[in-house]
């Protein structure tokens, strides 16, 4: 069973990739596109091993003796994500010379353009389609999940030192939650996509507005409204 998203991550440890010589490497790597474009294009129902096999035009048996399961074939793809947004946000986010506001300001910008496009509105929706048979796959996703808030929670904190460990984990699963959840609504071919650029705009103001002004006691919910 899955922990409870109140519960810290787990310590899961990346997977080991597959593939250790070149020929096993780009071997690798066109299973985890071809199990990518399936995901994308066809949803989860057709993620199988012998959908995917067929994709990248292998045999089920050259598939299965790289991920002998679709779990670890997941975890790899999940892997794979995390350490290419990790480039996206050294080049652009943890450059010199910017200050705690600034790279929040970034890392709303990025999320949302990231949101836009067709892979992450079709990839994360599917993903967490999946999570919701297997506890495995919830781990995972939950563990990607939590390296966000992570980003997140280190300009938070920068941003509001009134605000101690857990309420800057509450204020970037807030910001987090809500880029998120504006993809059923804005994200790649969906209703009102052509309104994302003015959603980013306002999530900028309105979020890092929040993340330095928000106190302790409002968090608590004890503001007296009276």
């Amino acid at each position: 069973m899955a922990a409870s998203p109140d519960t810290p991550a787990p310590d899961l440890p990346s997977a080991p990739r597959p593939g250790t010589y070149v020929r096993g490497t780009e071997t690798v790597d066109a299973i985890i596109k071809a199990a990518m474009r399936v995901l994308i294009d066809e949803g989860a129902g057709a993620f199988t091993i012998r959908r995917i096999a067929a994709e990248c035009g292998m045999k089920v048996g050259n598939v299965s003796y790289h991920f002998p399961k679709k779990e670890q074939l997941i975890q790899v793809l999940l892997d794979d994500i995390l350490q290419s947004y990790g480039k996206v946000l050294d080049r652009t986010v943890r450059q010199p010379g910017l200050d705690a506001e600034e790279r929040l300001r970034l890392i709303i910008v990025l999320c949302l353009d990231d949101i836009a496009g067709k892979r992450t509105t079709r990839l994360f929706t599917e993903l967490w389609a999946l999570a919701n048979h297997s506890a495995f796959v919830d781990d995972r996703v939950r563990v990607f999940y939590h390296s966000v808030h992570d980003t997140i929670a280190e300009y938070v904190a920068e941003l509001n030192p009134a605000l101690n460990s857990e309420e800057v984990r509450s204020v970037a699963i807030f910001i987090s939650a809500s880029m998120e959840g504006s993809t059923p609504f804005l994200g790649y071919e969906k209703p009102w996509a052509s309104r994302m650029r003015a959603f980013t705009a306002i999530a900028v103001h309105s979020l890092v507005h929040m993340a330095k002004t928000i106190t302790p006691q409002e968090i608590a919910g004890m503001v007296d409204r009276s």
